[in-house]
C-alpha cells in the first residue's frame, strides 16, 4: 500500500478544511469582498487535490501546494466578478427579479408573474427590457456558462407541466440569443413541478414554483 507523503497530506486536507468547514457566514466578515474570499477557499481545494494528482508520487505535495496556490488565485477572480456582475445586475434589474450569489454561480429567479401569463411561453413585453439587460451583462462577463431552468407548480397534469416549463425556458433563451448571447454558453432544461421551492399546497407558495432561473456558471 502506498501511503501520501506528509506534505501532500498537509496541502490538500488544509485546503479541503478550508473549504468544506469554514463558516460561509464569517467568511470575510471584516471584508468587503466575501465571496471573493469563498470562491478562493474553493479554488484552492480543488487546486490542492488536482495539483497533487498531476504530481508524480515524489512530488504529490509539492504539486497539491502550487495547486492550491493558483486555485486560490483563480477563485477569488471568479468571486470577484461575481460580486461585480451582481451588483450591476442589482442596479439594473426590476426588483420583482431576485438574486442569489453563492460564490461560484448566481442564481436570478424571475417569477412566472413577471415573465409569462397564465399557461403561456410567450415573454411578456415588459420583460424584455430587463432580459436584454442580463443579456448584455452576459457579453460583459463572456466567461460563463448559463442555465435557464424553467418550473410549475403543481396544477394540472405532470406531462404538460413539463412541456411547459421546457417552453418558458426556450423562450427565456431565445430572447437572450436575440440580444447577442452565443448559442453555445447557453442550456436550457425543464423541470416542470420536481423541483418547488415552496408548498404547492396555497395560492403563495404556487407562485413562487413558477419561475425561471438564469443560472451563471463562471468557468476558468
Amino acid at each position: 500500500m502506498t501511503f501520501l507523503k506528509t506534505p501532500l497530506i498537509l496541502a490538500v486536507s488544509g485546503a479541503l478544511v478550508l473549504t468544506a468547514c469554514t463558516d460561509p457566514n464569517q467568511i470575510g466578515a471584516n471584508s468587503s469582498n466575501p465571496k471573493a474570499q469563498r470562491g478562493a477557499l474553493i479554488g484552492a481545494g480543488a487546486g490542492a487535490l488536482a495539483g497533487a494528482l498531476s504530481r508524480g508520487d515524489g512530488n504529490r505535495g509539492d504539486g497539491a501546494l502550487v495547486g492550491a496556490v493558483i486555485g486560490g488565485a483563480i477563485g477569488a477572480g471568479i468571486g470577484y466578478n461575481l460580486d461585480q456582475q451582481e451588483a450591476e445586475l442589482r442596479r439594473e434589474l426590476d426588483n420583482d427579479v431576485t438574486i442569489t450569489n453563492t460564490g461560484d454561480r448566481l442564481i436570478l429567479n424571475l417569477p412566472q408573474s413577471i415573465v409569462f401569463a397564465t399557461d403561456s411561453f410567450a415573454v411578456r413585453p415588459d420583460l424584455q427590457d430587463d432580459l436584454y439587460s442580463v443579456a448584455a451583462s452576459l457579453n460583459k462577463y463572456p466567461q460563463s456558462t448559463v442555465q435557464v431552468i424553467g418550473h410549475t407548480d403543481s396544477d394540472g397534469e405532470a406531462g404538460y407541466n413539463q412541456q411547459l416549463s421546457e417552453r418558458r425556458a426556450t423562450a427565456v433563451a431565445n430572447v437572450l440569443l436575440t440580444a447577442g448571447v452565443p448559442s453555445a454558453r447557453l442550456q436550457t432544461f425543464g423541470r416542470g413541478e420536481s423541483q418547488p421551492i415552496a408548498s404547492n399546497l396555497n395560492a403563495a407558495g404556487k407562485a413562487q414554483n413558477r419561475r425561471v432561473e438564469i443560472v451563471i456558471l463562471p468557468t476558468t
